[in-house]
C-alpha cells in the first residue's frame, strides 16, 4: 500500500490507498478522477466516455465500482470493444459498464463477512441483476449472470463518491 495525501481544510493529511496502474488513487477525488490516472484503466474510462456516464460516475454516489483492466477487456473477443463503443450500440455498452456499478459503499470486509456467514454473497447491480461472490483462495471471485468469474485483484481503493476493487475479467449481464 502506498500513502496518499488527502487534503482536508487546505491540509494534506495521510491516507492508506492502494495504488492502481501505477498511479496514487486520492480518497478525496471521485471514481472518475481516479480512474483517468490509471495505466491499466484506458479502456474503462473510454468506454465510460463512449456511455455518457462520466457525469454519473462524478457524482455524489455513493457507488462500489467493479473496474475491469485493460488485459480484462483484452479477453474478450476480438473487435468486441470497438464495436461496443459506437454510438449505435451504447445502449448496450451502458448495459455492460452499470452491471459492474453496486449502488452504496461496499468494501471487501463486507463481503467476506457475508461470504463468511452465508457461503455466498449476492449484491444488485445498478443495471439489473446480481453479482455473487465467494472465497477463492487467498482472495474473492465475482460471478456474472452468466456464470464467468473474474478475479477482485485490488481491493477497497476509496473514493471521494465510493470504492473500486479492480476485477481481471470483464463481467456480463
Amino acid at each position: 500500500m502506498m500513502s496518499a495525501a488527502v487534503a482536508i481544510g487546505g491540509t494534506a493529511v495521510a491516507q492508506d490507498n492502494p495504488q492502481v496502474g501505477g498511479a496514487a488513487m486520492y480518497a478525496n477525488r471521485t471514481i472518475v478522477e481516479n480512474a483517468v490516472n490509471s495505466k491499466d484503466h484506458t479502456t474503462l474510462v473510454a468506454a465510460v466516455k463512449a456511455a455518457g456516464l462520466v457525469e454519473t460516475l462524478s457524482g455524489d454516489g455513493p457507488f462500489t465500482v467493479f473496474a475491469p483492466t485493460n488485459a480484462a477487456f483484452a479477453k474478450l473477443p476480438a473487435g468486441t470493444v470497438d464495436t461496443l463503443v459506437k454510438p449505435e450500440n451504447k445502449q448496450m455498452l451502458t448495459g455492460i459498464l452499470t452491471y459492474h456499478v453496486v449502488p452504496g459503499t461496499i468494501m471487501a470486509a463486507d463481503i467476506a463477512a457475508k461470504v463468511a456467514s452465508r457461503g455466498t454473497a449476492t449484491y444488485p447491480t445498478v443495471a439489473g441483476g446480481d453479482l455473487t461472490f465467494a472465497k477463492a483462495g487467498s482472495g474473492y471471485t465475482v460471478t456474472d449472470a452468466k456464470g464467468n468469474a473474474a478475479n477482485i485483484t485490488i481491493a477497497d481503493v476509496r473514493q471521494k463518491n465510493g470504492v473500486i476493487h479492480v476485477i481481471d475479467t470483464v463481467l456480463m449481464p
